[in-house]
């Protein structure tokens, strides 16, 4: 079942490069007493989550930022390496956290892993964005299969 409002965010790790290479973070450190916005794509590199999804939090971080949400976090189905690489080639510098669920385990935790085997990319997480505050979702957008609308940066932006 998937996650939805007024739900508390599940216990889960996640991994994030630091300084010193790759760090574990647990969602209690990412989400305890901060408003956080949560998105999340099926893959890095993959063309929407390329062209559209991840620029347009980059692009409107400061605006969301100045609606008093204290992280925005970008979290995929990928290895903490390949995370990396992405929001380099993208640019995301201190703007959008990036986060690596490599087996996938917090994606089936939130009730939102999705099978990509038809597509060869194995099993990944839907395309969503939740709005966190104090580990409780205040929004939960999950887009349909192949949409992209209500998990973009400006429908979130508009929620806040």
């Amino acid at each position: 079942m998937a996650i939805k409002a007024g739900e508390r965010m599940p216990a889960g790790v996640l991994k994030t490069m630091s300084a010193e290479g790759p760090k574990d973070l647990t969602s209690e450190e990412l989400f305890k007493g901060k408003k956080v916005v949560l998105f999340s794509v099926p893959g890095a590199f993959t063309p929407t989550c390329d062209a559209k999804h991840l620029p347009g939090f980059v692009q409107l971080a400061d605006q969301i930022r100045a609606k008093g949400v204290d992280t925005i976090a970008c979290m995929a189905v990928n290895d903490v390496f390949v995370m990396n690489a992405w929001g380099k080639a993208s640019g995301v510098a201190d703007k959008v956290l990036m986060l690596a669920d490599g087996n996938g385990e917090y994606a089936k935790a939130l009730g939102l892993e999705l099978d990509a085997r038809g597509f060869g990319l194995g099993l990944r997480g839907q395309r969503f964005a939740l709005v966190v505050d104090d580990g409780v979702v205040t929004y939960a957008n999950i887009e349909a299969p192949g949409q992209f609308k209500v998990s973009a940066a400006e429908h979130v932006l508009s929620q806040l």
